[in-house]
């Protein structure tokens, strides 16, 4: 039997993933980078994007908005801001909550709820690249 990677990928809502791996590629914020087992340490910064976790031939994509990647002789920890599994979001929602996002930016009527529109809207639009790729 091959060689597997202990991966966990934990947000501030749950943990998402705990378990072996044959490997994972992270979007790191100096780019995406993968981790097999024997990675050597190290600590990255991670931007939004999708994760992926590759095992046993499939792939499972999930969507990272910010966070830390720690690869240790153990393994991989990744501490996401926040962590969606792209399977579970319908691409009709999307783009309706998308819609709905832009409309609130444009209707905006203070600094403060024209940040968190904006916010809103980055982070969908993120989603979306992340589904795209």
């Amino acid at each position: 039997m091959a060689e597997k990677l202990h991966f966990a990928l934990v947000s501030p809502e749950r943990e998402l993933f705990n378990g072996d791996v044959d490997h994972v590629v992270v979007p790191g914020s100096e780019g995406e980078f993968g981790v097999l087992p024997n990675h050597a340490p190290v600590m990255s910064v991670i931007k939004p994007g999708a994760l992926k976790v590759l095992n046993d031939g499939g792939e499972r994509r999930i969507f990272v908005n910010g966070g830390f990647a720690d690869v240790t002789p153990e393994g991989l920890t990744v501490l996401a801001e926040e962590a969606v599994d792209l399977a579970d979001i319908e691409p009709a929602q999307l783009e309706q909550d998308l819609k709905n996002a832009s409309e609130d930016l444009r209707d905006a009527n203070s600094d403060a709820s024209r940040e968190a529109a904006q916010r809103a809207l980055t982070r969908l639009e993120n989603i979306r690249a992340a589904m795209a790729r």
